[in-house]
């Protein structure tokens, strides 16, 4: 082979791997982080906007971010392995957006929502099957002891039995509540429970398969502080990696 030939081969070669870089750098999982509020709006949006995208970096996925709900078509929400719904409240799709949503479930991609997520569309009776339950009330915000109830799980691993958290305790309207795996509860003994009391099994944290796809919400993430707690973060993590289809729950 002459030195032209060499030469060529060469650049053939950088070329090659190049492309295939470029080809796996395009594989890379992304997600849209989904925050359109048409009722009360959780401050701590802006944080936890922050902590999906710092997640993204450490685990290698690219994060999306948006309060425009025209992003939910089909074609757009191709390109993603779950959406997340990060304290949305009230009606924010059209027919069409819901639409888009419900195909996108239905060819197998995942849901991941987040304390308000439940506080969302209550006139679409598939997203509340989706999600599991609706936001029915709440007392303030404070202290309570958290159950883990499988802590065999990516999502619950690594959290203490009985778990201390401050937040927004809600009780729910159920949906699915027979199809749910309930991963967490909250004590109701352990604060000032206030009107709507669930008793003694009150759910606060599950995931399911549903239409499809996959569905997980955790009621926690209220307080702008939740988004910069690494327990609080892998356990939002490992329902996650659930929803993208990465890890089994």
């Amino acid at each position: 082979m002459n030195k032209s030939a060499i030469k060529l081969s060469g650049y053939f070669l950088i070329f090659l791997l190049l492309f295939t870089f470029n080809s796996i750098a395009q594989k890379k999982n992304k997600i849209l982080v989904f925050y359109k509020t048409s009722g009360y709006h959780h401050k701590s949006i802006v944080e936890g906007k922050i902590a999906f995208q710092q997640l993204g970096v450490k685990h290698d996925f690219d994060v999306d971010t948006t309060n425009d709900a025209s992003h939910f078509n089909k074609e757009n929400l191709k390109q993603y392995a779950a959406v997340v719904f990060l304290n949305t409240t009230g009606d924010v799709f059209n027919p069409e957006q819901q639409n888009a949503l419900q195909e996108y479930i239905q060819s197998g991609k995942g849901f991941v929502g987040i304390h308000a997520a439940t506080d969302t569309e209550y006139d679409w009776p598939w997203y509340g099957n989706l999600v599991g339950a609706y936001f029915l009330s709440h007392p303030k915000i404070q202290e309570a002891t958290l159950n883990v109830l499988n802590n065999k799980t990516n999502s619950t691993r690594h959290l203490p039995k009985e778990w201390i958290w401050t937040d927004e305790w809600y009780n729910f309207k159920w949906m699915t509540k027979e199809k749910l795996n309930v991963l967490i509860t909250v004590d109701e003994n352990s604060y000032e429970a206030g009107p709507g009391k669930m008793g003694a099994k009150h759910p606060i944290s599950w995931y399911h398969n549903f239409d499809g796809g996959r569905s997980f919400y955790t009621e926690l993430g209220h307080t702008a502080e939740a988004y910069s707690n690494p327990l609080f973060l892998k356990h939002v993590l490992g329902g996650l990696q659930y929803a993208m289809g990465l890890k089994k729950m």
